[in-house]
């Protein structure tokens, strides 16, 4: 009948939407397989400079701080500690704050500068340019030829310059990054998940990209730079979230090289309240996207070799996923019900592999980096059923991320409220990032996965059960933690 044919097109038309979204997920899914190839393929390469500096040269230290009441006074304490000479140091606290956290910064400089040190509290009249106007306004004031960033959650440690600056012995170094590690890793799960997912970015994708020659990025806090480089790229641009990422690809397409210190690392504090890391998660996501339309149309004409273009593509349009993940979810009930009402079990076995390579993929990606940095690796297997559920909580949030940066939609920046190593009462304290209505658009749809799970079981369909229990957990934990949090 006419109708039965209405329906038949129908059906082939959702399968094959939801095939075709679960295999680009696969193909990125694969891309992660890659970067574990890379970084063992090339795990000979050690960062080592080409030579030692006779004499110490000038660095700028800038210290970017909006609003940061409770990590301000550490983190000057902290780079006033750092071991270089003081003739050949100077630190700006580039302050843009509109409380307290100024007059805390203000006691703090002046204690130092009466203990001989070259330290200055510099204030804007404005916030234009956000963190990248004020690194553009720093650089302005100064004639240094190198200048380390460092965040507010960050305590350097007291070797971090000298360990970077040897490596522009060699004139074509721009950047040298450190790898973070996490000064309240285990406050929380939800800061043991975002320490393992830090973890994964370093050590596999800035390790394997670096080690294989491809781009890296710069990750706006401790990273060395070279004055000439941040110049010839065209300066700090304020027209993304992520202009450290920005930034980056624009200097390593004027053939400026990077260094990646696997080995050492910078301490930085992680967000305690799921609403800050859904904060923080949404500015990368929409400046990755925002990086991407930028730039990589130029990326791809330049006269590059075709692999570091391919890992270009794969980098800045990998937050793509979420809004694939969301659409997936939405596939999945009429997928479902297709296959169970007209029998067709053997597309399980379709959807089974493909499911693998998108998701267990994950898994093996960041068991990897965790056995890359502690002997410990497996006490940390069990927190991946939840960390997979996470990234897949966070795609509602980051989907719009993606989608208004793919748009061209301006969006203000939003820093994360950091409030100081160890068990304080956060709750009680200011800076607080906004829910909205996003946890309950979250909590309905752990509620749908929720359903979805016992129609599977109803119907004897249990191989996809364990993947919509992922979708279920993130969704709902996503959702009821940001409320309890808010």
């Amino acid at each position: 009948s006419i109708g039965g044919q209405a329906a038949l097109g129908s059906d082939s038309v959702i399968l094959t939407a939801y095939f075709l979204v679960l295999s680009v997920l696969a193909v990125y899914g694969l891309h992660r397989y890659h970067l574990v190839h890379l970084y063992f393929k090339h795990r000979n390469r050690v960062a080592e400079p080409a030579a030692r500096f006779e004499s110490l040269p000038t660095v700028t230290v800038q210290l970017p701080v909006f609003n940061e009441r409770y990590v301000v006074g550490r983190l000057i304490d902290a780079v006033c500690r750092l071991d270089y000479p003081r003739s050949q140091l100077e630190i700006q606290v580039l302050d843009d704050s509109t409380d307290d956290t100024t007059a805390i910064a203000r006691e703090r400089v002046r204690h130092y500068r009466r203990q001989g040190f070259e330290i200055r509290l510099i204030r804007r009249p404005d916030r234009q340019g956000y963190k990248a106007g004020a690194l553009a306004h720093g650089m302005a004031c100064t004639d240094s030829t190198f200048f380390a960033i460092f965040d507010a959650d960050f305590l350097p440690r007291p070797e971090t310059l000298r360990r970077m600056i040897d490596f522009f012995t060699d004139p074509r170094v721009g950047m040298v990054q450190a790898r973070w590690s996490h000064l309240n890793r285990d406050y929380s799960l939800l800061t043991r998940l975002q320490s393992i997912l830090l973890d994964g970015h370093f050590v596999l994708e800035s390790g394997g990209r670096w080690r294989s020659g491809r781009f890296f990025n710069f990750n706006g806090t401790a990273g060395l730079w070279r004055r000439e480089a941040i110049a010839e790229a065209g300066g700090w641009q304020a027209d993304t979230l992520t202009e450290d990422l920005d930034l980056s690809y624009r200097a390593q397409l004027c053939g400026w090289r990077f260094v990646f210190l696997e080995d050492f690392t910078a301490p930085g504090e992680l967000p305690l309240d799921m609403n800050s890391f859904k904060s923080q998660q949404y500015r990368w996501a929409k400046g990755a996207a925002q990086t991407a339309r930028k730039l990589l149309p130029r990326i791809l004409r330049e006269k590059l070799p075709w692999q570091v273009k391919t890992e270009a593509f794969f980098h800045l349009t990998a937050n793509v996923a979420y809004p694939l993940v969301v659409l997936l979810g939405l596939l999945a009930l009429p997928a479902l019900k297709i296959r169970l009402d007209r029998q067709a079990w053997e597309l399980f076995l379709v959807d089974f592999p493909l499911f693998l390579a998108a998701f267990c993929s994950v898994s093996t990606f960041y068991a990897v980096s965790q056995r890359a940095v502690t002997p410990r690796w497996t006490s940390r297997l069990k927190f991946f059923p939840a960390l997979l559920g996470l990234g897949l909580g966070m795609s509602l949030s980051n989907s719009r991320a993606v989608l208004e940066g793919l748009l061209g939609v301006d969006s203000p920046f939003q820093r994360t409220p950091k409030f100081g190593q160890g068990r304080r009462p956060w709750r009680r304290r200011l800076y607080r990032s906004p829910s909205g209505l996003l946890p309950a658009l979250e909590l309905a749809l752990g509620t749908y996965f929720a359903y979805l799970i016992a129609l599977c079981w109803q119907s004897g369909a249990l191989a996809t059960a364990p993947f919509l229990a992922l979708f279920c957990f993130g969704f709902l934990y996503a959702g009821l933690t940001s409320l309890l949090h808010r």
